[in-house]
Order: C-alpha cells, then structure tokens, then sequence
C-alpha cells in the first residue's frame, strides 16, 4: 500500500475525470456544445503521450551513457504506452471532431501532425522488431527515439500554431485560456491530465515486470538446459 498511493490517486482522479466531466457544468459554446467534455480526455492524453515519450527519451539517452541492458527495456516500455495514448488520443479527436466540423478527419495540420508523429513511433517498433542483436537493436533504438521525440514536438505543437487551423491556439484560433478553458473547466482538466499520466506510467510498470519476468524465465531455462 506504501508503494501504490500513485495508483490510487490515478485511479480517484480519474473516477473523479468521469463523473466530473459528465455531470459538471461547462461553458456553452456555440458549435461545440456538449462536446466540449471531450476535452477532459482527448487533451490529458496527449499530455500523457508526450510525458511517456519523454521518460523514453530520458531513458534511451541514459543507455546511450551507460549501456544498460534494463535502460533499453524501460525505453521501449514507455514507447509502448506512449503510442497506445498516442492513437487513443486521435482517436477521442477523430470522435469530437465529428460533431463539431462535421467528419472524423478533416486534415487539419494538427490531426495530420498527430498521424505523421504516431507512423514515426510505429517505425520505432518495427526498427526494434528488424533486429537480432540486442545491443545493436538497443543502440539504434536509443537514436531513433530521440529522433522520433524531437520530431513529434514541431509536428504537433509548432508547426499547426503557425498554419490555418482549427484546433484552439492554433493559426490564429484562441487557445483554451481564453476560448476552452475557463475557470468552471480547470477543475476537472488539471486532475484529468495528472489521472492520465499516472495511468500511462501504471501501465509502463506493469508491461516492465511482465517483460523482466519473461526475461528471468528465459534465464532459468537456459541455465536448466546448460
């Protein structure tokens, strides 16, 4: 229990997410409506995607450094999540899209951003799933993923502010201070975004020790049939 309090909390906040972005009031905003509330979900996980990406990040460099086989590992583990939160984050926007621009894809440059950033991280995996060596595998790895971060921010975060978009904050549209994100809001977006990045990294961990078991058991079979 000492150890699992970050659970718990993950697991109230995001109980709290719930009921909170159902039931709560929300601004009334013309065309979107109720579907503001996708907010609380559709944003936090592309909070949750970028802060998994970059503990990937900040483990593939520490390989680099020390050439830890466990860095590569817990680098990997946090690409995973981070991706799953990737492609459920344009999924959440593909829906709230639909109801507010009328398609799920409207190409717009942050959706495509979104797509480019998500077939970059897919390319991570099937780098990772090309290679025999574990330390080769483990080295380009490491290369590719600060690559793969480095190009992701640009894509999502520069580049649309900087075209015609539609997304707030982006090409002109105010951002959520002053167009979302209003003081009835902050309540449930901020817990929202901490619930979301906890989750992310509960299932990092658990991915982790199913992979360091699995490594342990290849072990005991090895040293079983020396």
């Amino acid at each position: 229990m000492k150890n699992s309090w970050w659970k718990i909390l993950s697991v109230v906040l995001l109980i709290y997410t719930v009921i909170g972005g159902l039931l709560l009031e929300v601004p009334r905003l013309v065309i979107i409506h109720e579907s503001i509330r996708a907010l609380y979900f559709h944003v936090p996980m592309w909070f949750g995607m970028v802060f998994l990406f970059l503990v990937s990040v900040g483990y593939s460099i520490a390989y680099l450094r020390n050439h830890q086989q466990r860095f590569d590992t817990i680098a990997s583990t946090f690409a995973h999540a981070g991706l799953v939160f990737g492609i459920l984050g344009i999924i959440t926007g593909m829906i709230w899209a639909n109801y507010t621009w009328g398609s799920p894809w409207h190409g717009d440059p942050k959706q495509n951003g979104a797509a480019i950033s998500t077939l970059i991280y897919l390319a991570y995996f099937i780098l990772r799933g090309s290679l025999d060596n574990p330390e080769q595998r483990a080295r380009l790895s490491a290369v590719y993923s600060i690559f793969a971060f480095a190009a992701m921010i640009p894509l999502i975060f520069i580049i649309p502010r900087m075209t015609s978009s539609m997304h707030p904050g982006s090409g002109g549209n105010p951002g959520f201070n002053m167009y979302d994100l209003d003081s009835r809001m902050r309540p449930v977006f901020y817990p929202a975004v901490v619930g979301w990045m906890l989750l992310g990294t509960w299932i990092a961990s658990v991915r982790l020790r199913i992979l360091q078991a699995e490594e342990k058991i290849l072990d005991l079979e090895y040293e079983k049939n020396k």
